[in-house]
């Protein structure tokens, strides 16, 4: 994967999500886009899509599931899945972003980020 877009129906408060649950900038800040680097990938928002659960389906890595969707919601994201483990020690859960949109996390202990390229 190298970039995962999702639509935004309003692009600031989008922004204003995203900027806190990656904890980054973005190092790409238009009306039409608004694109941050997030260990080597990209989390796209274009404000000219309708948001859903069913569109975006990428898993951001986190070290810790249980903590990071605790955070998430506390960020204002409401709850769509729940952690669970699916085989492996590999654990996932998701919420919905501001918008509308699928936001899932990933914890997966299998994961070398010396892979990345």
């Amino acid at each position: 994967m190298r970039t995962a877009i999702y639509p935004a129906a309003d692009l600031a408060a989008a922004k204003a999500f995203y900027t806190q649950a990656l904890g980054v900038e973005p190092y790409y800040d238009e009306a039409y886009y608004v694109g941050y680097a997030v260990g080597g990938f990209e989390l796209g928002l274009i404000p000219d899509d309708l948001p859903s659960t069913t569109g975006v389906q990428a898993f951001w890595g986190v070290a810790d599931v249980d903590a990071a969707l605790e955070r998430l919601i506390t960020l204002g994201a409401q709850p769509y899945e729940p952690a669970k483990d699916v085989g492996g020690g590999i654990k996932v859960a998701s919420v919905l972003d501001p918008s509308g949109n699928r936001f899932s996390v990933i914890e997966n202990p299998g994961f070398d980020p010396r892979q990345v390229r």
